[in-house]
């Protein structure tokens, strides 16, 4: 029973330390020019093992993608549960949550980039949903928190009912994802100009605010 014990922590902890080097390199270099060599040579776990523990390369990639938002929630925790955020009129509050986009864009912008790397990933190798079930649940979704300082607008007079929150949420919550992964993957058009990205993001989330507010 204990060497059974023994080794899946052996186990956990190699295929962890796996997922660590494997999100790295994904972020320095892209999905597509990552190989599982890469990955072992740097993790020093050798390859066939790193197949045993994952299966495929698409398995380790969803793994360390999961792995980049659960470390990108731990980053956020605690901001918007501040004493500070709660003590803001709900429409500040709602604004606050809305420029986490811009923070993403702006100091994060190699895991953005990853993102949509990631995506077309999902869509070129037909992955299935089943697999992406960890994945979807570690995203940071803000509904919950977003929901809270709604209500707190409602009561404080700081925003207006609006027909369907969710609805909202999600919209903007796509269309600014949307936006910050075109922004970081460049200009690619002879009319492409992103000298004024930032100011894209600001704008929409402006618009947001000026139809919540009261």
């Amino acid at each position: 029973m204990n060497n059974g014990s023994s080794a899946d922590k052996l186990r956990s902890k190699r295929s962890d330390a796996a997922v660590r080097v494997a999100a790295q390199l994904f972020l320095s270099n892209g999905i597509e020019a990552v190989k599982m060599t890469d990955i072992a040579d740097l993790s020093g776990i050798g390859v066939a093992t790193l197949y045993r523990y994952f299966g495929t390369k698409t398995g380790i990639t969803i793994a360390s993608m999961t792995y980049l938002w659960n470390d990108m929630r731990s980053m956020f925790s605690g901001v918007f549960e501040s004493e500070v955020f709660l003590k803001q009129k709900g429409i500040k509050q709602l604004e606050d949550l809305m420029k986490m986009f811009v923070v993403l864009y702006e100091a994060h912008p190699r895991f953005m980039k990853l993102l949509s790397e990631f995506d077309l990933m999902i869509v070129s190798e037909g992955v299935p949903k089943a697999m992406l079930k960890e994945y979807d649940r570690s995203i940071i979704n803000f509904y919950c928190i977003f929901e809270g300082a709604y209500l707190t607008g409602l009561s404080d007079e700081s925003v207006r009912e609006i027909p369907d929150l969710r609805l909202f949420y999600v919209t903007f919550a796509h269309a600014l994802m949307q936006m910050s992964m075109k922004l970081i993957n460049g200009e690619l058009l002879p009319s492409d100009d992103f000298s004024l990205a930032k100011n894209e993001l600001e704008l929409l989330i402006e618009a947001a605010v000026c139809y919540l507010k009261k």
